[in-house]
């Protein structure tokens, strides 16, 4: 090669992320008195969120009381994170040792973490368990106006990102927050009962957590939820029942 296409290439390679496990080091730590306000709002906040979660989908998919319950949801999560005190939106760092704000990698994380949903859904359908559980998830994306539910969706990914990666997150003891945040975030869905979200918050929720860890903030983790989440319900159904469609004619 020559010189000005190595040099080229070595500028490019400088502007790629560092890994998934590199913490960017840019510390901001609470008071005491902090972490214990923290503790005791989002104590509060995860009990009435995860109650409110699971009565939304109890309720008929498109209906106003589910619509009712969804926003509700929404706005406790949010309330609750931004009464918790000040959040940080994080930053992440490349392979030249530079600090930016994550937009374009936590976007391109959100696609690639759809396809890989759409495949598994495709083999979710040979289940029966999980083909009842997915088909059930995907009748509230389908069940009223694709804005109110793209809406809908988008604020709870919202909500949730700035509670649990967000306050819920800062207010954990410094030894594994992944872990224990992720925790709560299954537990909280474990309120649904569907065994297709219980799955997908595991995943995600893991993810999500060390998007927090190795930025410092939200701002990766919640930009990476709203690309997925909006892909899952502007997409993900089309796939899912035109799969099985296409497969059942094939038998």
């Amino acid at each position: 090669m020559t010189e000005p296409t190595v040099t080229t290439l070595r500028r490019w390679s400088d502007r790629l992320p560092r890994g998934l496990g590199h913490v960017v080091d840019v510390h901001e730590t609470d008071s005491p008195a902090e972490r214990r306000r923290r503790r005791r709002v989002s104590a509060g906040t995860l009990l009435a969120g995860t109650g409110l979660l699971g009565a939304s989908l109890s309720t008929r998919p498109g209906s106003r009381p589910f619509y009712g319950l969804t926003f509700a949801t929404a706005l406790t999560w949010i309330t609750g994170g931004l009464l918790s005190g000040p959040l940080q939106r994080g930053w992440i760092e490349n392979r030249a040792r530079m600090l930016n704000r994550p937009v374009v990698v936590p976007v391109a994380t959100g696609v690639a973490t759809f396809g890989v949903f759409c495949a598994g859904s495709l083999v979710a359908r040979r289940i029966p368990v999980l083909d009842r559980a997915v088909s059930s998830a995907l009748d509230f994306a389908e069940g009223g106006s694709g804005p109110v539910v793209l809406l809908t969706t988008c604020a709870n990914g919202l909500g949730e990102e700035v509670f649990f990666r967000g306050a819920l997150y800062a207010a954990l003891p410094e030894s594994h927050p992944v872990a224990t945040s992720t925790a709560a975030y299954v537990l909280t869905t474990v309120a649904t009962r569907n065994p297709a979200l219980v799955l997908a918050a595991t995943v995600m929720g893991t993810l999500f957590g060390y998007q927090r860890r190795a930025t410092g903030g939200l701002q990766a983790p919640l930009l990476t939820h709203l690309t997925w989440s909006t892909l899952m319900v502007a997409v993900l159904p089309r796939v899912f029942r035109g799969g099985r469609h296409r497969s059942g004619a094939a038998s």
